[in-house]
């Protein structure tokens, strides 16, 4: 069995929430980071140490949507091109097999 396409708008789709999802992993360490630098900062003294923080904690926001955007395009871009290229050398094989019970039409 021969993969020859494969949906851009769908792949956009996953790889935009897998995208996303690993945007909030980064956001919150580095928000997290940036609290503690913060505090130590504060605690040096320092009267803009809060503003480190609260950039910390927008990470938690803006790096998912930051993220999640570039999948969706990214994705969609690599689809299209798998695509065009499927087309020239063939696409990728793979082989698949019902699970034991199952009725396949």
């Amino acid at each position: 069995m021969e993969l020859k396409r494969v949906g851009p708008w769908s792949v956009a789709r996953v790889f935009g929430t897998m995208y996303a999802a690993m945007g909030l992993i980064f956001g919150a360490l580095f928000a997290c980071i940036a609290l503690l630098g913060g505090s130590i900062a504060r605690q040096n003294g320092d009267e803009n140490a809060v503003f480190g923080a609260l950039f910390g904690v927008g990470a938690i926001v803006l790096l998912p949507l930051f993220y999640g955007v570039c999948g969706v395009v990214f994705g969609a871009l690599t689809a299209w091109l798998y695509n065009v290229f499927a087309g020239m050398v063939g696409g990728i094989e793979v082989e698949l097999e019902a699970p034991r019970g199952s009725i396949v039409p």
